[in-house]
């Protein structure tokens, strides 16, 4: 080749190179993403991903994820689609840099699955068949044993946060730090307050049934209570969506998958897709009728083995359920071999909007991570051999003192950034002592208790009354807290009436032995008017707000009362309680009840008797909300049965009578899902001598219109009084029952109730001659039934309950008395 075709080739070379810059030289455009749903941030796979101008798209995989390369990006329209959610459709402009990343939220929207024909042909319907066919092969639960490390996180944020009206509000100020934990990144502004872990050990045995949690780590910031920390455990997460109905706080809504789900909801089959050479089936479900506890949403089904690989249940919008506007529940199932799939992940998230969805708004997320999978070994045997009862948690003292090094290499997942913000700023709030006095003036004004130092005063509701003896009444409370003492608490109330202008008052002392199982020792004294009787009152009747709700025309009934009490209390991992018991008590009728002069004759000192008591109390499994001294039962699975002996003995303190009572009860809160939820209490008693009024069985009356569940509500105090008794109370809460079939009241969340009170008594022939003087409208039940049977409306504006009573029995009521036969009660209550 010569030299003038070298240089032609050459300068050739040059001008095309010049020509093609953007093909040879140019970096490509690359636009990648993920699509979540915008209330749980989880992934979305299988998405329709398209560009209305170019027409370019693709199907998102399995993790939501999508990536398109480009030579060049002009401006367009991006739209997402998926069955189940709002179209989603952004416009982006022409892409200037490298890449573009972008997330998708996407909100849910209504399944139009569309007329659903109950054929054999019916794809949705015969999918579903065979999936409930395949429970028993697939549910966690079929293995005799197994076992994982489970890993929990909290989160708590406060959403529709307006930054800039919070930065005006004088008394938030100081605390100004806070609002730069505000995330607008997203969308719709939200505050992180709360984040709180726990890592586990679970483990299960089928037959016998056993579980064992041992706890390795929690972390918490703010509230550091044991008892708190349990409750983010595998004992209390028993959320399966292989059961026919799957827990949501305090209802019980029917699974899709549920054995009898056709008859609630309609179900089709959208699609199918292949991940990781597994063929996966797209099952949607949505409920068949309005107002009923049912979710809608989707799942995808492993083909041939009908297993669910992930499942996303939302809560229908007509759902019975109060202050949540959004709701998810979702699980994820990996195979842990060649063919057994075993739950990974679940996940649950609410937006709890008590003030409308307008409002602000706390979003609740809590997920879960299992991990380290055992199935059907020796191993999960032998740790569950040493279980000291059937279901044992453990909750050693340094789980709660973890490092955070220690956390950052347990943690399934990392914390993000929002996460770790958070934890930075409630260690500063708590350090504040103005953050300290707002939450004391809160907790002062929502529970009636304010701690002051090592101290502890209210309840407020208490310190002002007002009555036809005493006149205006004031009254005060003190108590030590664990600040003084984590063994002994002290605690005395004083109150003056400025009309009969005499003090009363009272105190104890109680000395703590044990906390876990509870075992204490406790002394008291107390002399004051008897304002409640010995049961467990919604509304005690020197309550403040009871001055307006007093039945009119009912005498109210004033007996002053001395006691003094010596118990010892001692309790069992297994639920097993024994309460041994001295009391001393002496009664002095003030007005509207016999006195002592018509006992006086009997040459004794009446109204005085002292008896020792043995209690014996079995509730198997029972949990409580607990602190230093206080704790709240939030119930057993399993009935509560109670026994209790006394025995009357004279010339003990100048007590006067020897007597014999005998009392026994059997009660229980159960779920009857679909159909709500029932309580029963079943008791019976005796008592075995010749005794003065206040000594004997007088039934449990009320005489204020606010409903009391463990009374007889048309009946009045001191009405009945009995030697021998037998009784049943009973409740039945349908939930929206027959409310679901009416617009209105299904729109207005409304649920229906019953309830059946029934007591039989007798008084014997000695005490009906001692105790029925004229003048005073004393009765016995004569071996006669009273019953009395009411309905209601419950949920009223969310808060409110009504009750319509009717009282059958005894048919005849007193002359010249205000008893009637019909009342209208009602309550406040907060439930979901």
């Amino acid at each position: 080749m010569n030299n003038h075709v070298r240089v032609y080739l050459f300068v050739f070379s040059i001008v095309l190179l010049g020509l093609l810059p953007s093909a040879a030289f140019s970096q490509p455009k690359i636009l990648k993403g993920k699509i979540v749903d915008a209330l749980s941030n989880e992934a979305i796979p299988f998405s329709s991903v398209t560009f209305s101008r170019s027409g370019m798209g693709q199907l998102s995989d399995s993790s939501g994820g999508f990536l398109f390369h480009f030579d060049s990006f002009e401006a367009d329209t991006l739209s997402v689609t998926n069955v189940g959610y709002q179209d989603y459709k952004l416009f982006i402009p022409a892409i200037t840099g490298d890449t573009l990343s972008l997330l998708v939220k996407m909100e849910p929207g209504r399944q139009n699955i569309g007329v659903i024909v109950r054929a054999k042909g019916n794809r949705g319907l015969f999918l579903w068949r065979r999936i409930v066919s395949h429970k028993p092969r697939n549910d966690r639960y079929r293995f005799r044993n197994f076992s994982y490390e489970l890993y929990n996180k909290l989160e708590l944020d406060l959403n529709n946060v307006n930054k800039e009206r919070m930065a005006s509000v004088k008394l938030l100020k100081p605390f100004g730090f806070i609002l730069d934990n505000i995330d607008t990144t997203e969308g719709v502004p939200y505050l992180p307050v709360y984040v709180t872990e726990a890592l586990s050990d679970y483990y299960y045995q089928k037959t016998p049934l056993k579980r064992r949690e041992v706890f390795k780590a929690v972390n918490t910031k703010g509230v550091e209570n044991a008892s708190v920390a349990k409750l983010l455990g595998g004992m209390d997460q028993v959320v399966n969506f292989y059961n026919n109905f799957i827990p949501v706080f305090d209802k019980q809504f029917v699974s899709p998958i549920s054995d009898n789900g056709d008859q609630y909801y309609n179900y089709k089959v959208a699609d199918t897709q292949y991940v990781a050479g597994k063929r996966l089936i797209h099952f949607l479900f949505q409920p068949r009728r309005k107002g009923e506890n049912t979710f809608e949403g989707d799942c995808w089904v492993h083909d041939t083995t009908y297993a669910i690989q992930k499942m996303t249940l939302r809560l229908s919008e007509d759902a019975n359920i109060n202050y949540v506007s959004r709701l998810s529940l979702i699980q994820e199932y990996q195979l842990i071999d060649d063919s057994t799939w075993f739950l990974s992940k679940d996940k649950f998230v609410v937006d709890i909007a008590p003030l409308g969805k307008q409002g602000a708004s706390f979003i609740g997320r809590k997920t879960t991570t299992y991990r380290n999978v055992v199935v059907n070994d020796t191993s999960v045997v032998n740790e569950l051999a040493r279980n000291k009862i059937l279901e044992e948690t453990v909750m050693p003292k340094d789980a709660l003192a973890k490092t955070e090094g220690f956390w950052q290499e347990v943690r399934h997942e990392p914390l993000s950034k929002n996460e770790q913000s958070v934890y930075k700023m409630i260690d500063t709030l708590m350090q504040m002592p103005l953050f300290k006095t707002y939450s004391r003036w809160i907790n002062f004004v929502g529970t009636g208790y304010m701690y002051v130092g090592k101290f502890e005063i209210g309840p407020w509701y208490n310190w002002i009354y007002m009555n036809s003896v005493e006149g205006l009444r004031l009254r005060f409370d003190l108590a030590t807290n664990e600040k003084f003492s984590d063994k002994v608490l002290l605690r005395t109330y004083g109150a003056y009436g400025f009309g009969d202008h005499k003090w009363k008052g009272g105190g104890s002392v109680l000395y703590l032995l044990d906390n876990s199982p509870r075992m204490h020792l406790r002394a008291s004294y107390k002399n004051d008017f008897d304002y409640a009787q010995k049961i467990l009152d919604e509304v005690s009747s020197d309550n403040v707000f009871s001055l307006a709700v007093r039945k009119s025309g009912v005498p109210i009934k004033f007996i002053k009362l001395e006691q003094s009490e010596l118990e010892l209390h001692k309790e069992w991992a297994s639920g097993f309680s024994v309460q041994l018991s001295g009391t001393r008590q002496v009664y002095d009728p003030v007005l509207n009840l016999p006195g002592r002069e018509h006992f006086i004759d009997k040459g004794r000192d009446v109204f005085n008797t002292f008896e020792a008591s043995v209690r014996l109390r079995f509730a198997y499994l029972e949990r409580f909300l607990e602190n230093s001294f206080y704790r709240t039962s939030l119930g057993s699975p399993l009935p509560i049965a109670e026994l209790r002996y006394s025995r009357g003995i004279s010339g003990v303190f100048h007590s006067s009578y020897n007597y014999d009572r005998l009392f026994g009860s059997v009660s229980d809160w159960q779920k009857v899902p679909p159909f709500g939820n029932i309580y029963y209490n079943v008791f019976a008693g005796r008592t075995f001598g010749t005794l003065p009024y206040p000594f004997l069985d007088i039934a449990p009356g009320n005489e204020i219109y606010y409903y009391n569940r463990y009374a007889y509500n048309m009946m009045n105090r001191y009405e009945f009084i009995n030697d021998r008794f037998a009784g049943v109370n009973f409740e039945h809460n349908f939930g929206n029952g027959l409310f679901r079939y009416i617009p209105l009241t299904r729109k207005l969340k409304f649920r229906q109730l019953w309830t059946a009170k029934v007591l039989w008594g007798d008084l014997s022939e000695s005490n009906r001659r001692l105790n029925f003087i004229n003048g005073y409208p004393f009765q016995s039940l004569d071996g006669e039934t009273y019953v009395e049977v009411g309905t209601g409306v419950d949920n009223i504006l969310k808060v409110l309950r009504v009750d319509f009573l009717w009282r059958l029995s005894p048919s005849a009521l007193p002359s010249g008395t205000p008893y009637k036969k019909f009342g209208v009660f009602g309550s406040f209550r907060l439930a979901f």
